[in-house]
Protein backbone atom coordinates (compact mmCIF):
# COMPACT_ATOMS: atom_id res chain seq x y z
CA UNK A 1 0.00 0.00 0.00
CA UNK A 2 2.48 2.34 1.38
CA UNK A 3 4.78 1.54 -2.05
CA UNK A 4 2.13 1.66 -4.43
CA UNK A 5 0.06 4.73 -3.08
CA UNK A 6 -3.11 2.96 -3.33
CA UNK A 7 -5.64 0.66 -1.56
CA UNK A 8 -8.70 -0.66 -0.79
CA UNK A 9 -10.75 -0.66 2.11
CA UNK A 10 -9.15 -4.28 3.52
CA UNK A 11 -5.76 -2.36 3.09
CA UNK A 12 -6.92 0.53 4.01
CA UNK A 13 -8.13 -1.19 7.46
CA UNK A 14 -5.12 -2.94 7.57
CA UNK A 15 -2.85 0.27 7.29
CA UNK A 16 -5.48 2.02 10.22
CA UNK A 17 -4.86 -1.39 12.89
CA UNK A 18 -1.56 -1.04 12.16
CA UNK A 19 -1.30 2.60 13.21
CA UNK A 20 -3.88 1.36 16.51
CA UNK A 21 -1.92 -0.93 17.17
CA UNK A 22 1.39 1.20 17.16
CA UNK A 23 -0.41 3.22 20.00
CA UNK A 24 -1.11 0.96 22.07
CA UNK A 25 -4.70 0.17 20.75
CA UNK A 26 -6.46 -2.79 20.17
CA UNK A 27 -6.12 -3.69 16.17
CA UNK A 28 -9.47 -4.59 15.28
CA UNK A 29 -11.24 -5.25 11.64
CA UNK A 30 -14.88 -5.71 10.93
CA UNK A 31 -16.69 -7.11 7.60
CA UNK A 32 -19.72 -5.67 6.22
CA UNK A 33 -21.31 -8.44 4.17
CA UNK A 34 -23.27 -7.06 1.47
CA UNK A 35 -25.77 -9.42 -1.04
CA UNK A 36 -23.76 -11.00 -3.69
CA UNK A 37 -24.47 -8.31 -6.75
CA UNK A 38 -22.08 -5.84 -4.55
CA UNK A 39 -18.74 -5.38 -2.62
CA UNK A 40 -18.37 -5.88 0.57
CA UNK A 41 -16.70 -3.61 2.92
CA UNK A 42 -14.06 -4.31 5.46
CA UNK A 43 -13.42 -1.45 8.45
CA UNK A 44 -11.16 -0.89 11.18
CA UNK A 45 -13.11 -0.20 14.17
CA UNK A 46 -11.81 1.67 17.52
CA UNK A 47 -13.22 2.74 20.69
CA UNK A 48 -12.26 5.85 22.01
CA UNK A 49 -14.32 5.31 26.21
CA UNK A 50 -17.21 3.54 25.92
CA UNK A 51 -17.91 4.52 22.34
CA UNK A 52 -16.92 3.23 18.80
CA UNK A 53 -15.87 4.64 15.95
CA UNK A 54 -14.50 3.04 12.54
CA UNK A 55 -11.58 4.22 10.23
CA UNK A 56 -12.49 3.16 6.38
CA UNK A 57 -10.75 3.56 3.44
CA UNK A 58 -13.54 4.00 0.12
CA UNK A 59 -13.52 5.82 -2.87
CA UNK A 60 -17.22 6.62 -1.84
CA UNK A 61 -18.35 10.02 -0.21
CA UNK A 62 -20.60 8.32 2.28
CA UNK A 63 -18.63 4.37 3.36
CA UNK A 64 -15.54 6.63 5.30
CA UNK A 65 -14.95 7.64 8.65
CA UNK A 66 -17.41 7.23 11.80
CA UNK A 67 -16.75 9.07 14.70
CA UNK A 68 -16.66 7.57 17.94
CA UNK A 69 -20.23 8.15 19.23
CA UNK A 70 -21.46 4.56 18.77
CA UNK A 71 -22.83 2.61 22.16
CA UNK A 72 -21.76 -0.57 20.42
CA UNK A 73 -20.73 -2.30 17.78
CA UNK A 74 -24.23 -2.54 15.56
CA UNK A 75 -25.03 0.66 15.91
CA UNK A 76 -21.87 1.34 14.01
CA UNK A 77 -22.25 -0.96 11.74
CA UNK A 78 -25.77 0.39 10.86
CA UNK A 79 -24.54 3.70 10.71
CA UNK A 80 -23.29 2.11 7.12
CA UNK A 81 -27.06 0.33 6.28
CA UNK A 82 -28.48 3.58 4.57
CA UNK A 83 -25.61 4.47 2.65
CA UNK A 84 -24.94 0.87 1.64
CA UNK A 85 -27.20 0.29 -1.82
CA UNK A 86 -26.60 -0.47 -5.59
CA UNK A 87 -26.50 2.75 -7.63
CA UNK A 88 -28.43 1.19 -10.72
CA UNK A 89 -31.05 -0.74 -8.80
CA UNK A 90 -30.83 1.44 -5.54
CA UNK A 91 -31.39 -1.51 -3.58
CA UNK A 92 -29.79 -1.72 0.07
CA UNK A 93 -27.40 -4.49 -0.06
CA UNK A 94 -26.06 -4.23 3.33
CA UNK A 95 -26.79 -7.74 5.15
CA UNK A 96 -24.82 -8.62 8.33
CA UNK A 97 -21.40 -8.04 9.92
CA UNK A 98 -18.83 -10.23 11.78
CA UNK A 99 -17.57 -10.35 14.97
CA UNK A 100 -15.13 -8.15 15.64
CA UNK A 101 -11.37 -9.73 14.60
CA UNK A 102 -8.15 -8.77 16.93
CA UNK A 103 -5.60 -8.95 15.11
CA UNK A 104 -3.12 -9.46 17.71
CA UNK A 105 -3.55 -12.75 16.80
CA UNK A 106 -0.99 -12.96 14.06
CA UNK A 107 1.23 -11.24 15.56
CA UNK A 108 3.79 -13.98 15.56
CA UNK A 109 3.21 -13.84 11.32
CA UNK A 110 4.91 -10.25 11.63
CA UNK A 111 1.30 -9.55 9.84
CA UNK A 112 2.25 -5.24 10.06
CA UNK A 113 5.76 -5.61 8.80
CA UNK A 114 5.34 -8.49 6.55
CA UNK A 115 6.04 -8.07 2.66
CA UNK A 116 3.68 -11.46 2.27
CA UNK A 117 0.25 -11.60 0.94
CA UNK A 118 -1.98 -11.20 4.32
CA UNK A 119 -4.84 -13.27 2.50
CA UNK A 120 -4.84 -15.50 5.86
CA UNK A 121 -6.75 -12.53 7.54
CA UNK A 122 -9.26 -12.50 4.61
CA UNK A 123 -9.77 -15.64 5.15
CA UNK A 124 -10.02 -15.20 8.82
CA UNK A 125 -12.52 -12.47 8.61
CA UNK A 126 -14.91 -14.45 6.27
CA UNK A 127 -14.69 -17.34 8.92
CA UNK A 128 -15.70 -15.52 11.83
CA UNK A 129 -18.76 -15.69 13.20
CA UNK A 130 -21.79 -12.73 11.43
CA UNK A 131 -24.86 -11.42 12.59
CA UNK A 132 -27.66 -10.55 10.25
CA UNK A 133 -29.27 -7.29 10.49
CA UNK A 134 -32.51 -8.14 8.70
CA UNK A 135 -34.67 -10.60 8.65
CA UNK A 136 -36.76 -11.73 5.27
CA UNK A 137 -39.78 -9.53 5.91
CA UNK A 138 -37.77 -6.33 6.72
CA UNK A 139 -35.51 -7.18 3.02
CA UNK A 140 -39.10 -7.30 1.53
CA UNK A 141 -40.30 -4.02 2.90
CA UNK A 142 -37.02 -1.97 2.04
CA UNK A 143 -37.43 1.30 0.50
CA UNK A 144 -35.05 1.88 -2.05
CA UNK A 145 -32.70 4.65 -2.57
CA UNK A 146 -33.86 7.71 -3.89
CA UNK A 147 -32.49 9.86 -6.53
CA UNK A 148 -30.53 12.55 -4.19
CA UNK A 149 -29.15 9.34 -2.37
CA UNK A 150 -27.72 7.28 -5.41
CA UNK A 151 -26.63 11.15 -6.63
CA UNK A 152 -24.56 11.43 -3.01
CA UNK A 153 -23.47 7.66 -3.82
CA UNK A 154 -21.43 8.67 -6.89
CA UNK A 155 -19.50 11.21 -5.31
CA UNK A 156 -15.88 10.20 -5.21
CA UNK A 157 -12.61 10.98 -4.18
CA UNK A 158 -10.29 9.86 -7.20
CA UNK A 159 -11.06 9.13 -10.82
CA UNK A 160 -11.19 5.73 -11.93
CA UNK A 161 -7.63 4.80 -12.97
Amino acid sequence: MLKHNKAHCMEGALFAAAVFQFHGQKPYLLHLKTTKNDFEHVIAPFKVKNHWGAISKTNHAVLRYREPVYKNIRELVMSYFHEYFLNKTAQKTLRSYSDLLDLNQFNSKNWVTSEKDLWYIDRALDKISHHSILTKEMIKSLRKADPVEIRAGKITGWPRS
